[in-house]
């Protein structure tokens, strides 16, 4: 099978075009692993080696094509979008952290949660936001900075704390009926919604809870000391206005950008900063955002030179050369959208790529399409949830001061997620339990 480039000329199949990827995994993940300090590679530094890499092995054209291609990725309109994004976030979440919002909402959290349920309540509460506003990022923005404040004023893992609201908002992108994913994956597969949240609920929810009682375990929080402070329900204003305007469906930029405006007004209506500390706060917020901004147009012009060099198509021919058996067809459609998301990522772009290949095998097997959707979904999830070079690791370890490897590896949901849905494969569930007890 041969996918096609911008100039509609066939793309050959080329497992060499992988090399980028793997340079990227060793040179970042292994070296870290190896030097025992997730601070010794910087990710930047990582995504350059990779980059260079993927640009020299584009074939034909001199060094001028090679890196207009490369440009072409770096400049995709869904990476500037998520650029545009982190700006209108570092401002965001520094105004509100200046001006006193993130500390009152930290306050207001921990007088309303007991110690213990610190970790599985925040779990709960991004898998209800997310679910609301259908974006992981989104959700990512609101809660890790009070997640992060919760960790520094009770002693907990901030990696953890982050970790938990990763977790859950990973939850809802997979399950909100509003969610860039799931409109792709029963589009592509042209099933209703509902369905697809039927059987994609029977599917999570399992693992959704075990995830809250691993987080209440983990978090280990029932003796630890805290005396919360009287909450600044003004200064809560800006949080609780963002979270009900991405619930109505408002669009992102304009949520972050009212977010903003709210913050800064209040900031100077309680004289917790002035009009040039509010400006001086936006430009250390978008200054933050610095590296967020670099990895991910590093990120979209390697990714472009892997689909442009046959990447892409070479894993697509080689999952679906050689399917036998429904269980088996499943599998490649898991593998298929879950591979095209470690080479994008992006989710959405991701689906969008594997959905026809994924309905032409379905029909093939008479896999229903509520089925088909919910496992590009979820396998979807399952790897932008985890690698350390999409947004939402991005963001969160950028808000939390941490780097992504560190919360990784307390990403109890989408791990289980990713391993529990090929056991239901594995097992036939739902529909096979669903037989035994019409039986």
């Amino acid at each position: 099978m041969e996918e096609l480039n911008s100039t509609s000329k066939p793309i050959k199949p080329n497992y060499k075009a992988l090399a980028p990827l793997i340079v990227f995994l060793v040179s970042y993940l292994a070296v870290s692993i190896i030097a025992g300090d997730f601070y010794k590679m910087p990710i930047t530094v990582a995504f350059l080696l990779a980059s260079s890499v993927g640009a020299a092995m584009i074939k034909g054209g001199n060094l001028q094509h090679k890196i207009e291609v490369f440009c072409q990725g770096a400049a995709n309109g869904n990476v500037l979008f998520m650029v545009l994004i982190f700006i209108m976030a570092g401002a965001f979440a520094q105004t509100t952290k200046d001006m006193g919002s993130v500390d009152a909402t930290v306050n207001l959290t921990l007088s309303l949660l007991p110690p213990a349920l610190l970790a599985p309540g925040l779990f709960l509460a991004a898998c209800f936001v997310s679910v609301s506003v259908g974006t992981s990022v989104g959700t990512i923005v609101a809660l890790v900075p009070v997640a992060a404040g919760i960790a520094a004023k009770t002693g907990l893992n901030p990696a953890l704390m982050t970790a938990v609201i990763v977790s859950g908002a990973m939850f809802g992108d997979n399950l909100s009926f509003i969610s860039d994913t799931t409109i792709a994956a029963t589009r592509t597969q042209g099933c209703k919604m509902s369905d697809k949240f039927k059987t994609n609920f029977l599917i999570v929810m399992p693992f959704a809870v075990i995830t809250a009682v691993l987080y209440y375990f983990s978090a280990n929080a029932s003796g630890l000391p805290y005396d919360p402070q009287k909450v600044e329900w003004f200064k809560v204003l800006p949080y609780v206005a963002v979270l009900g305007a991405a619930v109505s469906g408002v669009n992102v930029i304009l949520v972050l950008a009212g977010g903003t405006i709210l913050a800064g007004l209040t900031g100077i209506l309680t004289s917790s900063f002035g009009i040039w500390g509010w400006t001086e706060a936006m430009g250390k917020g978008i200054v933050g955002m610095g590296e967020l901004i670099i990895v991910t147009l590093l990120a979209g012009g390697m990714l472009e030179t892997i689909r442009i060099n046959g990447g892409m198509a070479w894993i697509i021919e080689k999952l679906t050369k050689n399917i036998k058996t429904k269980s088996g067809a499943e599998l490649s459609i898991a593998a298929l959208v879950s591979f095209a998301n470690l080479c994008t990522a992006n989710n959405t772009i991701a689906l969008l790529m594997s959905g026809p290949i994924a309905k032409d095998i379905a029909a093939n097997f008479k896999i229903p399409a509520s089925r088909t959707a919910s496992i590009l979904d979820i396998f979807s999830c399952f790897v932008q949830g985890l690698i350390p070079y999409g947004a939402q690791l991005l963001m969160a370890a950028a808000l939390a001061s941490l780097t992504p490897i560190e919360i990784m590896k307390y990403l109890y949901y989408p791990i289980l997620l990713g391993l529990g849905t090929l056991v239901a494969i594995w097992l036939g569930y739902p529909q096979k339990i669903r037989s035994i007890f019409k039986k």
